[in-house]
């Protein structure tokens, strides 16, 4: 058997037996120490031996296990005793050190369960060193903070507070809960937050006075989905109210109203617009509640400013009837609580656009949560790699590089104006190499790439 069959420069290897799942790796260390630890002198003396395992990747669809016969040494001029250090292997583990990387790496694609069978380790094993792994990377990885900033809801277990980047589609954070002192906490702690122009987030009351508290620059803005939505709800409330009272011939005669009613009247086929036709004429409340949902979202498509919107809105809310106003008072409600920062949208027209793409992102990962913790989950979605989006940032004007020769410089198409004689080389900049480099910026979870990835069942 080969001496290099572990890759690992700090061992010799002296004897490998094979099973028919595991690889027995006797070895020892290929440096033993010569220098005591505590005082440095160089009278070390042999003080015992003791066999430790060290696990190891697998090998050819086999479990690895390194057989150490490791040295204690005593010093005679200081009287210490210790043991001699394996390289390679992790300090706080008997695994080596790639070990330990891959199975971080790899716990953000697959179950604890299956890498604890595939290593022949402990699951708890496996839980804590993707713990501590996510702990790196919350310590390494930094997103950019986002100017124009997304505070919307996911339900992963329960209700979680989800930080999105609007201009990158991206999400960079998610929270455990979406009560006020989390967000808040989050605001405080985030980098450069002063670069937030504007927040879009839900009518939902704690977000509002996180960010009103952390970010008082911040221009707050409802999205419109979460208004619009409110009409499809109250056209809902009406037609279920109407069906309460029809008698089951009459409830077959309305069969498919809820999926006809929902779609926008542009959007209706011929067969749709004759049976919403039909419905409208025998239950007028009905056809009202649908003209209003339609004349809500007309609002939105043509007003182009907030003054012109809010008196779309005053005559729309004036033309309710008093028969289904119960229906829309959480509409007007809400309009009439949030109008501030509903009208925003119509200064500055952004979205939490990816909450219809999240859509699918919610039932799978509603799926993938059964067995997991939501830190597992809320890793799996910020941190497996692949999934964020880079951009490099334009790198500072530079001089031109000092190696460049009068006639090179010629040749390649720069125009110089007032250039010296050919002999006169200009000075070598001094600039580190780093400088050099364009810096690269990290946005965050790109939400197209992780539906992509859950679909195809890559994590």
């Amino acid at each position: 058997m080969p001496a290099n069959i572990l890759n690992l420069p700090g061992y010799t290897v002296l004897r490998v037996e094979e099973t028919s799942h595991d690889y027995h790796v006797t070895a020892e260390a290929s440096n033993p120490p010569n220098v005591c630890a505590a005082c440095g002198a160089e009278t070390l003396r042999g003080h015992g031996r003791n066999e430790q395992v060290i696990r190891d990747l697998p090998m050819h669809g086999k479990r690895v296990g390194i057989y150490v016969d490791t040295r204690r040494w005593r010093c005679a001029s200081c009287g210490k005793t210790f043991m001699e250090d394996l390289p390679a292997v992790n300090a706080k583990r008997e695994m080596t050190d790639r070990l330990v990387k891959w199975i971080g790496r790899r716990s953000l694609k697959t179950t604890f369960a299956s890498i604890a069978e595939e290593i022949g380790i402990d699951e708890k094993t496996v839980r804590n060193i993707f713990r501590d792994y996510i702990n790196e990377l919350e310590r390494t990885v930094r997103f950019e903070t986002p100017k124009w900033m997304g505070i919307d809801e996911i339900h992963l277990i329960r209700p979680r507070c989800v930080i999105s980047n609007i201009q990158n589609n991206t999400i960079v954070n998610m929270l455990p809960n979406r009560e006020q002192m989390t967000v808040a906490t989050y605001l405080i702690g985030l980098e450069g937050k002063e670069i937030v122009q504007y927040v879009a987030m839900d009518m939902w009351t704690p977000y509002r006075n996180a960010v009103h508290a952390v970010l008082p620059d911040a221009r707050i803005v409802i999205d419109k989905f979460h208004v619009v939505r409110m009409a499809n709800d109250a056209l809902e409330r009406v037609r279920k109210g109407l069906r309460e009272r029809l008698t089951p011939q009459q409830r077959r005669g309305l069969m498919h109203d809820r999926f006809v009613l929902l779609n926008r009247e542009r959007d209706l086929t011929d067969n749709a617009r004759l049976s919403l036709s039909g419905w409208t004429r025998n239950y007028p409340p009905l056809g009202e509640a649908y003209r209003l949902k339609e004349a809500f979202f007309r609002i939105y498509e043509d007003c182009d400013t907030r003054d012109l919107a809010r008196r779309r809105y005053d005559a729309w809310s004036r033309s309710i009837p008093a028969e289904i106003a119960p229906a829309f008072a959480d509409l007007t409600r809400a309009w009439t609580n949030w109008e501030p920062y509903i009208l925003a949208y119509f200064d500055h027209p952004i979205t939490n656009a990816y909450t219809e793409s999240l859509n699918s992102l919610i039932r799978l990962m509603d799926r993938l949560g059964r067995g997991y913790s939501f830190e597992a989950l809320r890793a799996k979605i910020l941190f497996t790699e692949g999934i964020h989006k880079h951009k490099l940032s334009r790198p500072k004007f530079e001089r031109r590089r000092a190696e460049m020769e009068y006639a090179g410089i010629a040749d390649s198409g720069i125009h110089l104006y007032g250039l010296p004689p050919a002999a006169e080389k200009p000075p070598r900049p001094r600039r580190a190499p780093q400088d050099r480099l364009p810096a690269e910026k990290n946005y965050g979870a790109d939400i197209n790439t992780l539906i992509e990835l859950l679909e195809s069942g890559r994590l």
